[in-house]
């Protein structure tokens, strides 16, 4: 039996069904109310196009690991924040992805910035 592809858009779309993203400026709000901002851009791309200040930086190949309390490369800096987070990517793509992956073992409460980081400079908001 063929199995059923679906393209990436068909999945990110229902990725991002499943959110209720922010803007970059809510991004920054709900930062101020708790969540903790979590830059998955790889370090190559902080290095390039600047930091944010205050993100936690992960990269995506080691998200999850780094997020669950119950890992054993759990993120130290993360203790106690794990239940409101918010990605960043660059673009707003492969964070809306990784939101999804982390619902699925639990983190409920995460979501991800539209438009990214690209968004994020073109809101004249912060970066180092």
């Amino acid at each position: 039996m063929p199995v059923q592809r679906h393209t990436i858009a068909e999945v990110l779309a229902e990725a991002q069904a499943r959110l209720r993203r922010l803007t970059p400026k809510e991004a920054v709000l709900a930062s101020r109310q708790g969540w903790t901002l979590v830059d998955v851009r790889d370090s190559g791309a902080i290095a390039r196009d600047g930091a944010i200040p205050g993100a936690v930086e992960i990269p995506l190949s080691v998200l999850e690991w780094r997020i669950d309390p119950a890992s054993d490369t759990h993120l130290a800096a993360l203790s106690g924040k794990e239940e409101h987070l918010v990605l960043i990517c660059q673009d707003g793509y492969s964070s809306s992805l990784a939101a999804v992956r982390l619902h699925e073992i639990g983190f409920r409460n995460t979501t991800d910035v539209i438009g990214g980081f690209r968004a994020w400079i073109a809101a004249g908001l912060p970066v180092e």
